[in-house]
């Protein structure tokens, strides 16, 4: 997915990205509002992973969105 797409549409798509991350809070991705470091960056915090796990998993997530 392209993410000039993923921050157009926000607010569809943080309903896909919950569903990936359940750990995200609303809250977060109110904070997010599209972009993709602070996204990453969540993921890190969220699941207790580094910075390079949490870009690939949303490389992988783009990929098949």
């Amino acid at each position: 997915m392209n993410w000039d797409r993923v921050e157009g549409n926000w607010k569809q798509v943080s309903g896909k990205i919950k569903q990936q991350w359940g750990k995200l809070t609303d809250d977060s991705l109110a904070q997010i509002k599209g972009k993709r470091d602070q996204l990453v960056g969540k993921i890190q915090e969220a699941y207790g992973i580094n910075r390079d796990e949490a870009e690939k998993q949303v490389k992988d997530w783009e990929r098949l969105n």
